[in-house]
């Protein structure tokens, strides 16, 4: 499932190259047909991210929402033609040529969770769901931290909880952890407010950069030891996550099973 940063990459994305213009929205697959219907020819104002949710602000007052899930994918063509959909399309959304852009651009939305054009009122009952999203301009981590400190579960289940904490996943979730030097079992009751704030700076920190990259890259060049204009490898690009061995100190990383999920950890850096 895509994390934060890629939710948040999508919506700026898909702002600059759709935002301020007329759409087409039509389903290929069917199965979005009627809402598409209810936006198609409107203008489409912005697309934002919160957490794992992306929202589609419409001309007419509506609202669409996006949750990719384990399976969504976005596909972006440019082409003069209207390219025949590759696979099951639940969205589309095209645009032609206008005064300040010339190309076509045509975005292709597969396998997502959930796909639907609301009123207004759904976008605030999903928000007052989620915890706060630490990408977001002016976010505070002040609930984050009273949830986690009332709650006896481990800190590596509550991280995964968007109610906790929104657009946290597996990869994050881990580096963050191992960065902080806390066990993802810790109990969140355990946990004093000078660690959870700096586990909040991590996060945010990891997130944002993400967004910059459009990749996931936790660790720093010099613990690497790689200079600065050398492409820094995929699996060379966490502390903790999905290494044999933990990439500071050399100690065998460990696995646990974790809100459905496997949390690695050092023992050396994250003693429980």
């Amino acid at each position: 499932m895509p994390e934060g940063h890629t939710i948040h990459r999508y919506a700026r994305d898909q702002t600059k190259l759709l935002g301020g213009r007329v759409v087409r929205v039509s389903s290929p697959q069917g199965r979005f047909a009627a809402d598409a219907a209810r936006v198609d020819g409107a203008t489409l104002l912005s697309v934002t991210g919160y957490g794992k949710h992306l929202f589609y602000r419409w001309s007419t007052g509506e609202v669409g929402h996006v949750h990719l899930g384990l399976f969504g994918k976005f596909r972006v063509q440019r082409s003069a033609d209207s390219p025949a959909p590759i696979g099951q399309v639940r969205m589309r959304l095209q645009v032609e040529p206008d005064d300040e852009r010339d190309e076509y651009v045509t975005v292709d939305l597969a396998g997502p969770t959930a796909c639907t054009i609301d009123p207004p009122s759904v976008r605030r009952e999903i928000l007052a769901r989620l915890g706060p999203d630490p990408i977001r301009r002016g976010s505070r981590p002040d609930a984050m931290i009273e949830r986690i400190q009332r709650s006896s579960r481990g800190i590596g289940d509550l991280l995964m909880d968007q109610s906790v904490v929104a657009g946290i996943g597996n990869v994050y979730r881990a580096e963050a952890l191992f960065v902080t030097g806390i066990h993802p079992l810790r109990p969140g009751t355990d946990c004093d407010p000078a660690e959870l704030e700096a586990l909040w700076s991590t996060v945010q920190g990891m997130l944002r950069q993400g967004v910059r990259d459009n990749r996931i890259v936790t660790v720093s060049r010099e613990d690497l030891g790689i200079a600065p204009n050398v492409r820094i490898k995929r699996g060379e690009a966490t502390y903790a996550y999905k290494r044999d061995r933990c990439l500071l100190c050399g100690d065998e990383i460990r696995r646990l099973e974790i809100a459905n999920r496997t949390c690695y950890f050092c023992p050396t850096h994250q003693p429980a």
